[in-house]
């Protein structure tokens, strides 16, 4: 009689004792939207997350995204970020000024035609781009502050005072290597 007793108590202290359970892990998922001018790159910095991980998420191929497209942002800290400065590309190049002039580009800052800037599809704002005109040797560096260019064949928009600054005002149109040298977020 007293071992069941003993056993009463002790199975009764048990019962009364504070439980501890294991930490129950909490899996959340982001969803982000797309907004006009956003790049995976961008968004891979401002979630923290690497540009392969929302790929994997999302089952992205490339890195091309559209307005409004939804994406999933996985949890976890990045373990790579893309840095931009070796990119090299080749193409056509165009410029664009007067209509744009003190308007918001996609960064958010008022375009001004008359600073050494461009646009790409790409690259993350704020990325510099040494432009080299194949056909002429000139060259520029110009800041990445904008999305475009809008026509298939062409790889960088640059403003009027980039252009000029290479030809490009006068030509319209001219085939180009660019580099990124430089990143200033």
């Amino acid at each position: 009689m007293r071992g069941f007793a003993a056993l009463s108590l002790l199975l009764l202290l048990a019962a009364c004792a504070p439980r501890q359970t294991a930490p129950v892990e909490v899996q959340t998922q982001r969803v982000y939207t797309v907004q006009s001018g956003d790049t995976l790159y961008s968004i891979s910095r401002r979630f923290g997350v690497s540009v392969a991980a929302l790929q994997a998420a999302n089952d992205l191929e490339g890195t091309l995204l559209r307005a409004g497209q939804s994406l999933i942002i996985p949890g976890g800290a990045a373990t790579e970020y893309w840095n931009p400065v070796g990119y090299v590309e080749e193409g056509m190049a165009s410029w664009y000024g007067p209509g744009f002039h003190g308007r918001p580009t996609a960064s958010g800052e008022v375009f001004d035609m008359y600073a050494l800037t461009a646009a790409h599809r790409t690259l993350p704002f704020g990325s510099i781009v040494r432009v080299l005109r194949l056909d002429t040797g000139a060259a520029v560096t110009v800041r990445i502050n904008d999305r475009g260019p809008f026509k298939k064949d062409r790889i960088i928009d640059l403003s009027y005072a980039a252009a000029r600054k290479i030809g490009l005002d006068r030509d319209g149109t001219a085939r180009v290597r660019i580099e990124v040298v430089g990143y200033e977020p």
